[in-house]
């Protein structure tokens, strides 16, 4: 019985809240339509600025079919209390409902080419929601003018000059103001304004658009509008800096000073329209710069991301290593204390196999918290290390892989020098140094096989390890696209070995690159602790 009082009850509200967003949208959209009936053709719904539709659209887009009624009587509910046309009822009521027909239909052309989930911040969704708009309010224009005309509403000669103004108004208010309703409508939009509004660069580009509109409405104002150039400066900024979320912000905020300024200036209906074509383009160049830079920054993303999960295979060595000699201890520790309890044996050696466990537990629980900060966030975690445990950790993997494939493989002496480093990392840049070593030294005769690696203190507190094989070595343009992302000489290779190396060395502050030489050299140069903790 309370379950289903509680179904109804929600349903009640469901509904409530359904029928209240309908009621906003009428009247919001009553509301813009009366704000931008300026500079009417004739008293007719024919003016250079027309944002309400694209209200309309955006609603058509999140509600569906459903909402195709609501529109249909918001357009109509708007035709007469807007403009009051004083024509026969039924000349008025089939020009709103072939005006309202055009809407419909602009928005099931781009129901089909716009995702729900898109937010027009790239170059593809905006192309494809551009298109449908510049040639569906021209389309749109020709028949709603052309039936005003018909229907004798419009002066004879006057269909031109309508369809001119109508179409300005219609692509210019969807153009500019269909993005702003579209990112308030959805979750995601709306953290994006929000986040684009508390930055203090917002401030800064709203008050040079401000200083942007007088430039070209006070001092421009009459030479034939020559300083409308200014105005990009604003559009330019906020979309190359904040990127679809600055552009839309800033193009709205234009559109309204512009809207404000031609209003109190006088201007007539012709300057107004070749305002609003001018706005247009300016607002397109913002959304295309802003849908750029959005592209551009989840490219680098998903590439740090792609870098950091391709590093996982390489830290997997180096993570195995590193488990090694403390899983091998607790599994001695552990032998130790079935020993003891066998022999019923207890005291201080009991208590030390119990502790050494522990310590050996908490060793390899901190090399896996290592590796997952550093695939989470990139963290190292700088320590004093002797550099002949790095290189002995790094070539102790390689020493059997030398006996099995023929390889002669040599560790110089090392010099007894400490830096403060991630072993892990620079493990990694080793490993993947010497494994490339021996890949290219398999093509080569078994008995000139050869894979070297030494180090040698360098002037200014600094170190070289060198990687050396007998291979053919690299050339010139070999070098050079080595070190870019997804290049790889090798068939299963990903390409960011090399890449992800250097970006570890650099964070070490050092630096990773190769010679050209008729075998292959690598050198990777650290930086030596000065004075190593004891």
């Amino acid at each position: 019985m309370l379950h289903n009082a509680f179904i109804a009850t929600l349903r009640v509200v469901s509904a409530l809240h359904k029928h209240l967003i309908t009621l906003g949208f009428v009247g919001l959209y009553v509301a813009l339509d009366a704000a931008s009936f300026i500079h009417p053709l004739h008293g007719l719904n024919i003016t250079p600025w027309n944002p309400a539709p694209a209200l309309g659209l955006v609603l058509l887009l999140r509600r569906g079919p459903g909402a195709r009624p609501v529109l249909m009587g918001a357009v109509l509910l708007s035709e007469y209390v807007v403009r009051g046309v004083p024509f026969p009822w039924w000349d008025s009521l089939l020009s709103a409902l072939i005006l309202a027909t055009g809407y419909l239909l602009l928005g099931a052309v781009l129901a089909r080419r716009m995702s729900p989930s898109t937010l027009l911040d790239d170059r593809a969704s905006l192309l494809g929601w551009m298109l449908p708009v510049v040639f569906g309010t021209l389309l749109n224009s020709l028949v709603y003018v052309s039936s005003l005309h018909v229907l004798g509403l419009l002066p004879p000669g006057g269909w031109l000059a309508g369809v001119r103004q109508f179409w300005v108004g219609d692509a210019v208010g969807i153009t500019v103001a269909m993005p702003l309703f579209w990112w308030l409508s959805g979750e995601r939009g709306r953290l994006a304004l929000r986040a684009a509004l508390s930055c203090w660069e917002t401030l800064g580009y709203s008050l040079l658009g401000l200083l942007a509109l007088w430039v070209a409405f006070g001092l421009g104002g009459d030479g034939g509008f020559k300083l409308f150039y200014f105005l990009f400066l604003p559009i330019v900024w906020a979309s190359a800096r904040q990127g679809m979320a600055g552009a839309i912000v800033s193009a709205t905020l234009l559109q309204l000073g512009m809207i404000a300024a031609v209003q109190l200036l006088g201007f007539s209906a012709v300057t107004v329209a070749e305002l609003q074509m001018l706005a247009v383009v300016m607002a397109l160049i913002g959304f295309f710069i802003g849908g750029v830079v959005d592209e551009q920054r989840r490219t680098s993303d998903e590439l740090r991301q792609t870098l950091r999960l391709a590093a996982a295979g390489e830290m997997a060595g180096a993570l195995a290593h590193e488990l090694n000699q403390p899983l091998t201890a607790m599994g001695a520790y552990a032998s130790a204390y079935d020993a003891l309890q066998a022999r019923g044996e207890g005291g201080a050696r009991l208590d030390a196999a119990i502790n050494g466990m522990r310590a050996e537990a908490r060793r390899a629980g901190e090399v896996v918290r290592r590796l997952r900060d550093f695939f989470r966030t990139g963290a190292t975690r700088l320590e004093s290390v002797p550099l002949a445990e790095i290189i002995a950790g790094a070539a102790a993997h390689y020493q059997a892989k030398a006996r099995q494939c023929g390889v002669r493989f040599c560790v110089a002496e090392v010099p007894a020098l400490t830096l403060l480093a991630d072993r892990l990392q620079l493990e990694v840049v080793l490993r993947n140094l010497l494994s490339n070593a021996f890949d290219a030294v398999a093509a080569t005769d078994a008995g000139a096989r050869q894979v070297s690696i030494r180090a040698e203190r360098l002037p200014g507190e600094r170190v070289s390890i060198c990687v050396e094989d007998s291979g053919s070595g690299l050339g010139r343009q070999d070098l050079e696209r080595a070190f870019e992302s997804f290049h790889s000489s090798k068939s299963s290779g990903l390409g960011l070995g090399l890449v992800i190396s250097r970006a570890i060395a650099e964070t070490h502050g050092g630096s990773l690159w190769g010679e050209v030489a008729d075998h292959g050299v690598f050198k990777l140069v650290l930086p030596i602790q000065e004075n190593p903790r004891p």
